[in-house]
């Protein structure tokens, strides 16, 4: 349905009338317009009525302002806001098709995001969350259905994983989905919006986006290994010249961690009480770029390889390679997720 732009008296008094106006695409959570006004073109958004509509909105107006300390800048400036509507005003930033290394300057540019974030900032967005108790038990429930032993010691690795996970130290600011389409390419550099899910805790939780495959994304994408090294790269490059420290260890715990999630095998909108993990051996969907047996099939391989010789992880390790090999003799046609972003 089309709405009317939500521009009230105080955005105008501030901003000056708005001229023409297009609707944008965007997901069914909120509208965005294109919007012509008196000192230049501006994006207006709105975030539409839901239970936590009020929480995303504060959420993504905090994670703005905390991220105007980067530079050069990773976000469009906020121009106003109309807290009553739920409207945000922004910058309209000129996006460009990405190069083919395009995560490496996503990278740099994430690392400036995180680095924003201060530790008196603590309290100012809600913590990380990560994988808890009923996505161990979900994924060991797919490995019993896909007919593979779970061997003695595995429960308690995940269980160390997940505890590990929780007490994971750092107070970066994190985007929360930093999406493939969620990042503007523009001439002068990557620029982030959306930032509806953001939250505070370690950047290696979205450092691991790149290798993992974009987990709660549409657009997951296989980066070749010696790309993604150069996008690590830079990130903890970036990373040191903003806070004057190294990245701290644990980006296997954070790819590890991402496998167990089988919400981040369906879009936002239908993350629910259901066990998505629990669906993958009687059903296959698919949901942008890859369907959910490719995208675990991926998540499979990559946390196989990235914890082989792991001492906390190599009951995981076993049973990730045992579970990707059955999937892929079930279900042969099962193709690899794609190397390039749309």
């Amino acid at each position: 349905m089309w709405s009317r732009l939500p521009f009230g008296d105080e955005l105008r008094a501030e901003l000056g009338s708005p001229g023409r106006s297009r609707r944008l695409d965007s997901s069914p959570r909120s509208r965005v317009w294109r919007v012509e006004l008196p000192a230049a073109t501006a994006v207006v958004k709105q975030i539409v009525d839901g239970p936590d509509a009020d929480e995303r909105y504060a959420r993504e107006v905090a994670a703005l302002r905390l991220a105007t300390r980067a530079e050069p800048p990773v976000v469009p400036a906020l121009l106003a806001t109309d807290p009553g509507a739920r409207v945000l005003v922004l910058e309209h930033l000129d996006h460009r098709r990405p190069a083919g290394d395009w995560i490496v300057g996503y990278a740099a540019a994430l690392a400036r995001l995180h680095a924003t974030a201060r530790a008196e900032d603590v309290g100012v967005l809600p913590r990380w969350q990560g994988p808890g108790q009923a996505d161990i038990a979900s994924f060991l429930g797919l490995a019993e259905a896909l007919e593979v032993p779970v061997t003695p010691g595995v429960s308690g690795e995940l269980d160390d994983l997940v505890n590990r996970l929780d007490q994971a130290s750092g107070h970066a600011l994190l985007h929360g989905d930093p999406c493939p389409g969620n990042d503007l390419h523009t001439p002068a550099g990557v620029r982030f919006i959306d930032f509806e899910q953001a939250s505070l805790g370690s950047g290696l939780m979205e450092l691991a986006y790149l290798r993992i495959g974009f987990p709660t994304c549409w657009c997951v994408t296989s980066a070749a290994e010696p790309l993604l090294e150069r996008a690590e790269g830079a990130y903890r490059e970036e990373w040191r010249a903003a806070t004057g420290s190294e990245t701290q260890d644990g980006l296997v715990d954070a790819c590890a961690g991402w496998l167990l999630r089988g919400d981040a095998l369906v879009e936002r909108a239908h993350r629910d009480s259901t066990d998505h993990l629990a669906r993958v051996p009687h059903q296959d969907w698919t949901w942008g770029t890859a369907t959910a047996r490719q995208r675990l099939v991926h998540r499979l391989g990559v946390v196989s390889r990235m914890t082989a010789g792991h001492r906390s992880l190599s009951g995981v390790s076993s049973l990730c390679t045992a579970m990707r090999r059955r999937m892929l003799a079930r279900w042969p046609a099962l193709g690899p997720v794609p190397a390039k972003r749309p």
